[in-house]
């Protein structure tokens, strides 16, 4: 995986489909890289991943700003309560051994898919049923670009309090946090799949931007092929992100939730099943 023109089309590939689900990639380049670099300590194996997850979000939130798919005001306050855990899991990585790491990462991964594809109700709950049993919840109106409405309630203590958790194991796992964020906006938040992705996509951008900055300041990127590593996927990322934004949109919601599920159950039981036989 070092030749540099593979880099480029892995970097493409992670970031069409990391933005289509708004999971930035992380979760597909972290399990790559424990596989074709089984020597690589988890801490530098966290700091590239979020490197790229952080280009790749970036990105992608300004295709889809454009596409006026982000609520801007819920993703402003969900990202800063996440940048303490994310500063604390930067610094908790260097302390986790490299075994327990894949384990809890093949088991996070199998618990998200067997939540999302067991749980089988109606994604886009009506706005006026989200918001029916509890008055801490408000009413929320968003228009796109394309003229489509979305109406959905939110509770804020809980968005703030899944928002703080997933800042932490963000950059503890290297998987950028959307995997968790977008079930979680989508099922217990009430968010419309659409909105969900794009707002988790802008939350993840600050959150990781956070966590590339401390790697930075403690040296994590220091090596060169390290730093080849991240810019040769990198180049590939952009590009992809933008592709990722504009096709979301053309995808059945149930359908971008089933592949998710799929993608990670199987890339769950791979890493596992590494620790079994």
């Amino acid at each position: 995986m070092d030749n540099f023109l593979v880099l480029v089309i892995t970097g493409f590939l992670i970031g069409a489909f990391g933005t289509v689900i708004g999971a930035g990639g992380g979760f597909i380049l972290v399990p790559l890289l424990i596989f074709t670099h089984p020597n690589l300590p988890a801490e530098t194996i966290t700091a590239i991943s979020m490197a790229i997850v952080a280009l790749n979000a970036i990105s992608g939130s300004a295709a889809y700003a454009r596409a006026k798919r982000i609520d801007f005001k819920a993703g402003w306050k969900f990202a800063l309560f996440s940048i303490p855990g994310s500063i604390a899991g930067v610094y908790v990585t260097q302390f986790i051994p490299k075994n327990v790491f894949q384990i809890a990462f093949g088991i996070l991964l199998i618990a998200i898919a067997l939540f999302l594809l067991l749980n089988r109700k109606q994604e886009n709950t009506p706005a006026e049923d989200a918001i029916a049993d509890s008055p801490g919840k408000q009413l929320h109106l968003l228009t796109d670009k394309d003229g489509h409405q979305f109406r959905y309630g939110y509770n804020k203590k809980r968005g703030i309090a899944i928002s703080m958790v997933v800042g932490f194991i963000s950059p503890v796992l290297g998987i950028g946090g959307g995997i968790i964020h977008v079930p979680a906006m989508i099922r217990w938040l009430h968010f419309p799949v659409p909105v969900a992705t794009a707002t988790s996509h802008f939350i993840l951008a600050i959150m990781s931007l956070v966590s590339v900055l401390v790697h930075i300041a403690k040296g994590s990127y220091g090596e060169p092929g390290i730093l080849r590593m991240v810019a040769g996927i990198g180049v590939g990322v952009v590009p992809g992100a933008f592709i990722g934004a504009y096709i979301s949109h053309k995808i059945q919601n149930r359908t971008i939730i089933e592949v998710l599920a799929v993608c990670l159950g199987l890339v769950g039981i791979r890493i596992l099943l590494l620790h079994i036989l």
